[in-house]
C-alpha cells in the first residue's frame, strides 16, 4: 500500500481495500478500526486506518472471527507484544488443519460409499436397496419407493 499523505472518506477507502463502505462501517461497529468523523459526521479513514482495515480484511479472509480480531486487540490495546499475534495464527492454523482433516475425514468416507455400493444404490442401506430392486422388478420405479420402505422397516 503506497504511502498517503490525506486521510479518505469511506467511499475512497473502500475503493482502496476493495471492500465496500457497509464492510468498513461494519470493522468499525466492531471496534476494530477508529476512523475519525469530521465536522459533518463523515468518517476520515487514516492511513494507519487502512492498514488496520486491510489487516482486518486479511485475517477476516483467512478464517478469523471479528471476535476472534476484536479480542486479539483488546490484548495488544492492554499491552501484549507481537507473540500474542503469533499465538493466534498458529492457533488459527491448527483450526484449519483440524477442519481440513474432518472434512477430508467425510469425502473418504462418501467417496467409499461410491466405491463400494455403486450409483444403482446411492449408498443406502441394504433394505433400502433391496426394496428398490422389487420395486424395479414389479415395474414400479418410484424414486421415493426405498426410503418409504426404509421408514416402514423402523
Amino acid at each position: 500500500m503506497a504511502a498517503r499523505t490525506e486521510p479518505m472518506h469511506i467511499q475512497d477507502a473502500a475503493r482502496h481495500l476493495g471492500v465496500s463502505a457497509r464492510t468498513l462501517r461494519h470493522y468499525e461497529t466492531a471496534g476494530l478500526i477508529r476512523p475519525t468523523r469530521l465536522a459533518n459526521g463523515y468518517r476520515n479513514l487514516s492511513e494507519v486506518d487502512l492498514r488496520m482495515a486491510a489487516w482486518v480484511r486479511d485475517l477476516i479472509a483467512a478464517g478469523f472471527s471479528t471476535r476472534e480480531l476484536r479480542t486479539l486487540l483488546d490484548a495488544l490495546d492492554a499491552g501484549a507484544d507481537g507473540k500474542v499475534c503469533l499465538a493466534a495464527l498458529r492457533g488459527k492454523l491448527a483450526q484449519i488443519d483440524r477442519l481440513a482433516e474432518a472434512l477430508r475425514r467425510r469425502r473418504q468416507a462418501v467417496a467409499a460409499r461410491l466405491t463400494v455400493e455403486g450409483d444403482r444404490t446411492l449408498g443406502l442401506p441394504a433394505a433400502m436397496s433391496y426394496e428398490m430392486e422389487i420395486s424395479s422388478d414389479e415395474g414400479a420405479q418410484r424414486p421415493g419407493a426405498a426410503l418409504s420402505a426404509a421408514r416402514r422397516l423402523r
